[in-house]
């Protein structure tokens, strides 16, 4: 089986084909400012990237009536459960009309969909960020009106969590995992039986500090800042986006701030020890979560790879559970498989309403 994905970036389209489990091509296109320029919204951007997608077919000497399945980034829709989701006129629709905002994943769908009906065969999309399966508790803020929301990477989580329970002998929806997603956003997630029932919002700065972002804080604090004249359009750029290590040393880099601690920087060692220790405190939460009852702790993203940030946080997580490592993600391989699964009828795509 062929499978054709797509994963749109604000200034690159990574596409790759898969021959069942294994990828036999794959590019990221990238896109100058140029080029897109001239186009006013992001779904206007639609026939130059198909263009350029058919081309790499081409290159390739694929078919398009040779696809199995055609699958794309899932954009932002409304709160749905994790899966792969067929795409259907409703999903086109929200995407179409940005009904839950305007983003370059907004186009996977969309793309995937068209291509798919040259093809002759399926759309789908997989666990895309607005994946919500929080329990009715995890919901309540303590702040009436305003519910906690589920924002989080859920394709590399639910991915890497999938290949934890298969290394530990076990089914995805028999374990207890927390998976900590360690990338320019960061996101801890407790899973249980194969689904998250509470985890932090990633996006809109809720979590330990990150690369770039700034740690959940006292709200009067941040009022007082808005008192104090600091408009609301610099107050949410410091949080997301200037916050986390930006602040600290001006790069979004852990390597850079690595670099830093080894030739003598103590406060480059202070700063980046915290940032282990908000999400060593992080897990903790998960923890109780699941109620003490987990079969492992798992490490994923692309700060997985420094053994000095796992160090620290094995230190201070490894007595809840065995800490496992899956540095990077691949998001490619993760929308594939979520294809794959469907067409082999491992498990039944679901149909978004």
């Amino acid at each position: 089986m062929l499978i054709l994905v797509i994963n749109p970036g604000s200034t690159s389209t990574k596409v790759s084909v898969f021959e069942n489990d294994k990828e036999l091509f794959s590019e990221t296109l990238r896109h100058s400012k140029e080029e897109l320029s001239k186009y006013s919204r992001i779904i206007d951007q639609y026939q130059f990237r198909k263009e350029i997608i058919f081309d790499f077919l081409r290159r390739n000497n694929i078919a398009v009536s040779s696809l199995s399945a055609v699958v794309g980034r899932g954009g932002l829709l409304k709160p749905i459960p994790g899966g792969t989701f067929l795409v259907n006129e409703e999903i086109l629709e929200d995407l179409k009309t940005a009904k839950y905002g305007e983003h370059a994943s907004n186009l996977g769908a969309i793309l995937a969909y068209e291509i798919a009906k040259e093809a002759g065969c399926p759309a789908y999309i997989v666990d895309p960020v607005v994946v919500d399966e929080l329990e009715d508790i995890a919901r309540v803020s303590g702040l009436k009106g305003l519910n906690r929301r589920s924002i989080f990477h859920a394709l590399n989580q639910k991915a890497v969590a999938r290949k934890a329970a298969r290394d530990l002998g076990k089914d995805y929806s028999k374990v207890n995992l927390i998976v900590a997603h360690l990338g320019g956003g960061i996101s801890i997630g407790a899973h249980k039986g194969g689904r998250v029932v509470d985890v932090n919002n990633a996006l809109n700065g809720d979590g330990p500090f990150t690369p770039e972002r700034c740690p959940t804080i006292p709200t009067l604090k941040l009022l007082e800042l808005f008192r104090k004249g600091m408009s609301l359009d610099t107050l949410m750029k410091r949080i997301v986006g200037s916050g986390g290590l930006v602040a600290y040393f001006g790069t979004n880099s852990a390597l850079d701030v690595e670099r830093k601690i080894d030739s003598g920087d103590f406060l480059a060692e202070t700063v980046l020890r915290a940032m282990a220790y908000q999400i060593s405190k992080w897990i903790g939460k998960m923890a109780s979560a699941l109620e003490g009852n987990i079969d492992a702790i798992v490490i994923t993203g692309g700060m997985a790879h420094s053994k000095r940030i796992v160090s620290w946080i094995k230190e201070r997580v490894s007595f809840l559970a065995p800490v496992m490592v899956y540095p990077g993600e691949d998001e490619m391989e993760a929308l594939a498989f979520g294809a794959l699964r469907v067409l082999r009828g491992e498990e039944e795509h679901k149909i978004y309403k």
